[in-house]
């Protein structure tokens, strides 16, 4: 998953289930003078650490990930999210997001690593299949900073464009996008919610990540996550949100505590409280 080296765990296994909350350390943290240098935030440019392919490991990977894909369109875990996607309510809330268009981009942040965990491998396979069965999700850009040139290469060859900078979880949802985020840090949601915080802007979004509702009941416990989890916990009073099923231990590490989201804020007035 995309962090960084200056940051601290938070960890709640009884709130959470398992996956970690990751707070910046606070002496590290920057104020900012306003919303509008936030969203002007260079983006790094982003290049593999390692250079060289190596074609036996590639292969292997390709393989690895062939297998996922295969277990998980043949899973009751996926028939049960693909008719969840495909019924009332959550259809209506996807109609509403799409508007005029017919189809909508897919972001996904925070993958982690291809190669060494199955969880990933999963979560990418989900995508993949996501893509292939629903004709409203195009072309998919994917970003971690733990990704290899041998990852990169996969994911060229399924159909992805790996992003060549790191924009932190600040893509601005100008049309309607998907941003598929299972199990990423805290921070990277709070950013995206940040760079988004306008009336259209969140009407375009549609977020698959971590329960909103879990993080709201780690921070009754972890007072340090407030200062992380500003803009998450206010959305929540306009966001819709649907957990999914797991359905079976093969998928829990993968999935599990994941939802969908949807950002229905109606007046300016319940965004302001960013605004100083």
């Amino acid at each position: 998953m995309e962090g960084s080296t200056e940051t601290i765990a938070v960890d709640d296994c009884a709130l959470n289930g398992g996956w970690t909350v990751v707070l910046p350390r606070r002496g590290r943290q920057r104020r900012r003078s306003n919303k509008v240098e936030t969203l002007k935030e260079t983006e790094e440019p982003w290049t593999p650490t390692d250079v060289q392919i190596d074609p036996s490991t590639e292969k292997a990977l390709m393989q690895k990930i062939e297998r996922s894909i295969n277990k998980v369109e043949s899973s009751q875990f996926y028939h049960s999210l693909r008719d969840q996607l495909q019924t009332p309510p959550i259809s209506e809330h996807l109609h509403k997001v799409l508007g005029l268009e017919s189809k909508m981009p897919m972001v996904i942040y925070g993958i982690g690593s291809l190669e060494s965990y199955e969880p990933p491998r999963l979560q990418l396979s989900l995508a993949i299949l996501m893509k292939r069965d629903f004709r409203w999700i195009e072309d998919i850009d994917v970003f971690d900073p733990v990704l290899s040139a041998t990852e990169s290469r996969i994911l060229e060859t399924l159909g992805c464009s790996v992003l060549p900078f790191n924009e932190h979880g600040r893509r601005q949802a100008l049309k309607p996008t998907v941003f598929f985020m299972p199990h990423c840090e805290a921070e990277l949601y709070n950013n995206l919610l940040q760079a988004n915080w306008e009336l259209n802007l969140l009407g375009n979004m549609v977020l698959f990540g971590n329960s909103f509702e879990t993080y709201k009941q780690v921070s009754e416990f972890n007072s340090p996550v407030l200062n992380s989890m500003g803009h998450i916990l206010a959305a929540r009073k306009f966001t819709n949100e649907f957990s999914i099923k797991t359905i079976s231990d093969d998928y829990f590490n993968a999935f599990h505590d994941s939802s969908w989201h949807f950002f229905s804020p109606f007046l300016e007035t319940e965004l302001q409280f960013m605004s100083s």
